[in-house]
């Protein structure tokens, strides 16, 4: 059995995290097993189902990242039986190749999860992203993507990447989307329209736009409407705060992080997405498996409209009158399961499939 050593910072339910919990779940554990790098003191949410599932999870925390790479090459050094290590970091993989790589480990996978890294500072991030690309094309030996747009933020002059998209058990979700449509509606007890925004409460994921545009609606949109928010992060007190200041209470709910997501998809009404930037969020490929009708902010890359009928773009400098109307007017259209599933496969987004891809990836490396 190959013990895969897998770098991701700490273990929480985000959009990468919850793809490689998708693949380690499937894979063949008679075969691989996953173990995990913790850059953190902290509980991971998935920490508990790794050790289940036979996985470890190892945690380094230190006080900047000079000490972090030094701990990270001595642990590297101390446990060789890891040949292969799997790095989900984006522009941070560069410090763990090169560690990985002076630690002696043979083979060093980069895997690309966003098509940006935004900062205030752009001139710092334009020198500490040539800096980092370079490095990580330097001492990468296999390069992987969730989709074309990830891959040429990282691997901008790389021909060889895989493009492993970030697959989910689409069967299992379109049959919760069959038969949980009321499914917020007896959990909280609310009829309306029910709008649901998944992801970190972290600025990148805007949510500040989705308060200012309840309390549009408020005051502009007649029927009972709801936004609930699934997901914790450093903006919860700052987001509370302005949901009371505007009177919103009524109309935005925060559930914290969750375990029900496909149940909570299946019964809302429109998913709401409108971050900065993203990569190919997992969320939704898990959308659109449900079969739930998505508004997203046109920052993020197209090749996420799976082309379902399920994902309708929009400006974040359009009016809230033109975002209102998208989100009231939505399609109710949808593909029928069966199809939406026949679709979902041939583009590479089921699970199993795509661990056989990733197995095959590990099996090459003797």
């Amino acid at each position: 059995m190959k013990r895969i050593l897998h770098i991701t910072g700490q273990m929480n339910r985000a959009g990468a995290e919850t793809m490689l919990m998708n693949l380690y779940r499937n894979i063949d554990k008679s075969k691989f097993q996953f173990d995990f790098i913790s850059f953190s003191s902290e509980k991971g949410d998935f920490d508990e189902e790794i050790k289940s599932l036979g996985g470890k999870v190892y945690n380094i925390s230190a006080q900047n990242f000079i000490s972090r790479m030094l701990k990270l090459q001595k642990f590297i050094k101390n446990h060789p039986e890891y040949k292969i290590i799997h790095c989900h970091t984006l522009l941070s993989n560069a410090f763990h190749l090169y560690v990985a790589k002076r630690a002696g480990i043979k083979f060093r996978i980069t895997h690309s999860h966003n098509t940006s890294d935004k900062s205030k500072h752009k001139l710092i991030l334009s020198i500490y992203k040539m800096f980092s690309t370079y490095i990580i094309n330097k001492y990468t030996t296999h390069f992987i993507a969730c989709g074309q747009a990830a891959a040429n933020f990282l691997f901008p002059k790389q021909k060889e990447v895989l493009i492993l998209p970030n697959s989910v058990n689409t069967k299992k979700l379109a049959f919760i989307g069959l038969n949980k449509k009321n499914y917020i509606e007896n959990e909280f007890g609310f009829k309306g329209l029910k709008i649901i925004q998944i992801g970190r409460l972290e600025p990148v994921k805007n949510h500040l736009f989705s308060i200012r545009l309840a309390n549009y609606m408020k005051n502009n949109y007649k029927n009972p409407f709801k936004f609930f928010f699934v997901g914790k992060g450093s903006l919860l007190n700052e987001l509370k705060k302005e949901v009371n200041e505007n009177n919103l209470s009524n109309q935005v709910e925060f559930l914290g992080l969750r375990s029900d997501i496909p149940e909570l998809m299946s019964g809302a009404d429109v998913m709401i997405l409108p971050s900065f930037h993203e990569g190919f969020p997992v969320v939704l490929v898990e959308s659109q498996s449900v079969g739930l009708p998505a508004l997203i902010s046109d920052s993020i890359s197209s090749e996420v409209d799976l082309k379902l009928g399920l994902v309708d773009f929009a400006n974040l400098n359009d009016s809230l009158s033109k975002w209102s109307d998208a989100l009231t007017n939505y399609n109710k259209e949808n593909m029928e399961m069966e199809k939406r599933l026949i679709s979902l496969s041939n583009k590479g987004f089921d699970i199993n499939n795509n661990t056989k891809v990733l197995e095959k990836l590990y099996n090459s490396m003797i």
